[in-house]
């Protein structure tokens, strides 16, 4: 069955995790962030004991957060880190928190065939598998990406019977960790957030948007990746204009973050390869030659 609801179950921290999140511009500033919500969520008696050192007394207002739904949510274009941002938030912390955790990707094969309650049952046995698996001590991070295919809203007139009713189900199955005590918390992320259901937004502690990089981040991550091949700030600044909007050519928009990696880089790479150096007249023809991925329109 995990094979059928899991992409992805793997123990936390994680190495590669680790590493990769270090490569994500601005991760730290995100990270930062979040980290109280995620503590306050998955540590429940630290939030008593300082009631109790700062006031002297359990304050009514930690009940309050006691009973939020443990769901943060990320949201924005194709490319812009959502994914990435969240294994490695989830890594972070429980190397910080020093207990051992679980982070578990849910596939969008949960979707089923079609079947009446086959989607139900499948998102209802992923998490009676998670609870399971944690057992009494350890923590989980369940990683629901392109969340807007499997939570769509159910107010759309094209929502099917099945998919409302495997979005109930997602709704109800995050309500129920919340009676775990702050052992599990669902990261999900969307570049629709129009499309997910109102009643899963609203229950988000935290509501995180993630736009496609400034020209200061363009600026630090081209300087990082292309560090060794011998640009001035002058080259670099070139490419930051470069890869950014171009309102005079009606594109109020500029390349992803997944654009620059995973497109300029290799497209400059094998141009150059494997006869003659990497160049930065390479790496600015490329650059403006690139279509950056068109934003997605809301739904």
């Amino acid at each position: 069955m995990s094979d059928t609801v899991f992409e992805l179950m793997t123990s936390l921290p994680d190495a590669a995790i680790e590493q990769r999140s270090t490569r994500l511009v601005g991760f730290s500033e995100r990270y930062t962030q979040i980290q109280k919500d995620l503590k306050l969520m998955l540590t429940p008696d630290a939030l008593l004991a300082w009631s109790k050192r700062e006031h002297k007394r359990e304050l009514p207002l930690c009940e309050v957060l006691a009973d939020r739904y443990p769901l943060i949510v990320f949201h924005g274009d194709v490319g812009t880190g959502k994914t990435a941002t969240a294994e490695g938030v989830a890594s972070r912390l429980a190397k910080e928190l020093r207990q051992e955790a679980m982070l578990y990707k849910l596939s969008t094969r949960v979707r089923g065939t079609g079947l009446h309650g086959e989607m139900s049952k499948l998102i209802g046995e992923a998490f009676e598998q998670i609870v399971q698996g944690i057992g009494k001590k350890r923590l989980a991070f369940l990683l629901i990406d392109e969340a807007d295919a499997l939570a769509s809203s159910r107010e759309t007139v094209q929502s099917h019977q099945e998919e409302k009713a495997g979005t109930n189900t997602l709704i109800q199955k995050i309500d129920d960790v919340r009676r775990l005590g702050g052992r599990f918390v669902v990261l999900l992320c969307t570049n629709r957030v129009n499309a997910v259901d109102p009643a899963i937004i609203r229950r988000a502690a935290r509501v995180m948007s993630f736009e496609r990089p400034t020209e200061q981040e363009r600026r630090e991550l081209l300087q990082r990746d292309l560090d060794g091949l011998g640009l001035d700030s002058g080259q670099i600044e070139e490419l930051v204009k470069a890869t950014g909007a171009r309102p005079k050519a009606g594109r109020d928009y500029g390349l992803t973050y997944s654009d620059l990696r995973t497109r300029l880089i290799p497209a400059a790479v094998l141009e150059a390869f494997p006869d003659r150096p990497l160049t930065f007249d390479i790496l600015l023809k490329v650059a403006r030659a690139l279509e950056p991925s068109p934003p997605l329109l809301p739904t």
